[in-house]
């Protein structure tokens, strides 16, 4: 089993930034890789980027693709999702997710899932 807890999301301005933050503990020596998703009212969640846990791999969707990165700092589990130039189209809760399987781009394979932070994006 893993435990994930989000925090840093809130409120900004269209044009700022935020750095979620997901703190792993538990199996972490099984993580294969961790994403992050979305989901704003009304809609499905999606895919919004995700990170191998031990290599620098990462992915990210068209929509983010230059304005979000994801990172790790191994000495404390936790993996980041650093957000700049943020719109309002942003605006969602976000979640983020572990694998332990190698097919870390399927999302189903996800099934550790952290309780969600809000992001609220003004115009």
């Amino acid at each position: 089993q893993v435990q994930l807890v989000e925090s840093g999301g809130g409120l900004v301005q269209a044009g700022g930034s935020l750095r979620l933050s997901c703190a792993a503990s538990g199996r972490t020596l099984a993580i294969y890789a961790m994403g992050w998703f979305r989901q704003a009212p009304g809609k499905e969640r999606e895919f919004v980027g995700r990170k191998r846990w031990n290599a620098n791999s990462t992915y990210y969707a068209d929509s983010v693709k230059g304005r979000f990165t994801i990172s790790r700092d191994n000495a404390k589990n936790t993996v980041y999702l650093q957000m700049n130039n943020l719109k309002p189209d942003d605006t969602a809760v976000y979640y983020c997710a572990a694998t332990f399987s190698p097919n870390w781009s399927t999302r189903w394979t996800y099934n550790y899932w952290g309780q969600g932070t809000q992001v609220t994006v003004s115009s």
